[in-house]
């Protein structure tokens, strides 16, 4: 069993709504931000594809494949629209 990770997960749009909250405390033994949204999705239903979202890594984009380390910040961006 891989040993878990802590991380802070933000969620932003339809994602907080869905999810209830905008930030939470999260522990995983995801290493990767698509790997962590999967995780998350099934736990939580979501709903939303990955194809359809965007996630940085401490303010930064970065790829779903990205490694993750111990505190790392995720934010996980749905489509955004407005005016």
């Amino acid at each position: 069993m891989k040993p878990e990770s802590f991380y802070t997960v933000c969620y932003f749009g339809l994602l907080a709504e869905r999810r209830g909250l905008a930030e939470e405390q999260v522990h995983s033994p995801e290493t990767t931000p698509g790997g962590l949204y999967a995780e998350l999705d099934s736990r939580h239903r979501l709903g939303l594809a990955i194809n359809d979202l965007r996630v940085a890594v401490n303010d930064e984009f970065v790829r779903w494949d990205h490694p993750l380390t111990q505190g790392d910040r995720i934010a996980l961006l749905p489509p955004m629209s407005g005016g």
